[in-house]
């Protein structure tokens, strides 16, 4: 066998529980093959390179097998090679800010110490209070 449909494939190396989400999936666009969108019925050969939407993120497999039937984890395992780039690291950000609920308005001291963790200073460096300018 040199290809299989493409809403097989998916099926078979566990991308979909089921033929029909598999199916469902590359009427929505969510597959493609060698960069372009893909019909369910379109067959897939080994070397291709197949993009897959799931739960939101892209993934990118190459063919290496042509599943007949659905496997086991280990099985579908040997039907692809993952290309999918690691994420991007995570922005580093300061803890978010909480007040206890019926706390009031903060101080204007509070405020200031909120702001400054947020990396809020006041560019200027002028402080309120200061009449010089006046």
């Amino acid at each position: 066998m040199s290809s299989v449909r493409v809403d097989s494939w998916v099926w078979g190396v566990r991308l979909a529980k089921t033929r029909s989400q598999a199916t469902s999936a590359c009427r929505a666009g969510h597959v493609r093959i060698n960069d372009q969108t893909a019909k369910a019925a379109q067959s897939v050969k080994l070397g291709d390179v197949v993009k897959v939407r799931l739960h939101g993120f892209d993934k990118i497999y190459r063919v290496t097998g042509l599943p007949t039937k659905r496997g086991s984890a280990v099985e579908a395992a040997k039907h692809f090679e993952d290309l999918t780039p690691p994420p991007l690291p995570r922005e580093e950000r300061p803890s978010e800010i909480y007040r206890d609920r019926g706390a009031g308005r903060p101080t204007k001291r509070e405020r200031r110490d909120i702001d400054r963790l947020r990396g809020r200073d006041s560019a200027t460096g002028v402080e309120f209070g200061d009449d010089e300018d006046l």
